[in-house]
């Protein structure tokens, strides 16, 4: 079973400084945060956007090259979580016929934004990641650090202002 998805959000993980692609369950409102690359939270955002560049980027060029061919991605799907890793399908439609490809979920997800196509995660991608998050543990184990780890866990999308998309 597989959830439909928007975009809530790319903000910065203050810790690490990379960027987090936060996705939103359309059925439920489940929240699932991906850390990206710099580089592709910038497409996904110059393509939510319509940003016109000098050049294309990289998500763009492949779009042009798919739409010269006639071939249209139909959806994405965040199809796994290995070890920490997120891994995403691409399912493309070319002369009536579907394929698919491996890809990076943020790759797959520019290449939705570009092509106004749904996202989709499975079922047990959400439920493997709420578990991950269940099972972190306080590094910190003094009251500052219990405080900061209670202060993280009750961040929301809206609370990272500015890189708020």
């Amino acid at each position: 079973m597989t959830h439909e998805m928007t975009i809530a959000s790319i903000s910065m993980d203050k810790i690490t400084r990379t960027p987090v692609l936060v996705l939103k369950s359309e059925k439920d409102g489940r929240l699932l945060p991906i850390w990206i690359g710099l580089l592709e939270a910038s497409s996904i955002v110059f393509g939510l956007q319509e940003t016109p560049t000098q050049r294309p980027l990289t998500h763009d060029l492949f779009c042009q090259f798919l739409s010269h061919t006639d071939t249209s991605v139909e959806r994405v799907v965040v199809s796994d979580l290995v070890e920490n890793t997120y891994h995403a399908r691409i399912i493309f439609t070319a002369g009536g016929q579907h394929f698919e490809l491996d890809s990076r979920p943020s790759d797959a997800i520019a290449m939705a934004v570009r092509f106004r196509a749904p996202i989709f995660v499975e079922d047990h991608v959400l439920e493997e990641a709420r578990k991950e998050s269940e099972s972190v543990e306080v590094a910190d184990e003094t009251s500052e650090g219990k405080r900061w780890a209670e202060y993280l866990e009750g961040l929301s999308p809206e609370d990272f202002g500015k890189y708020k998309v």
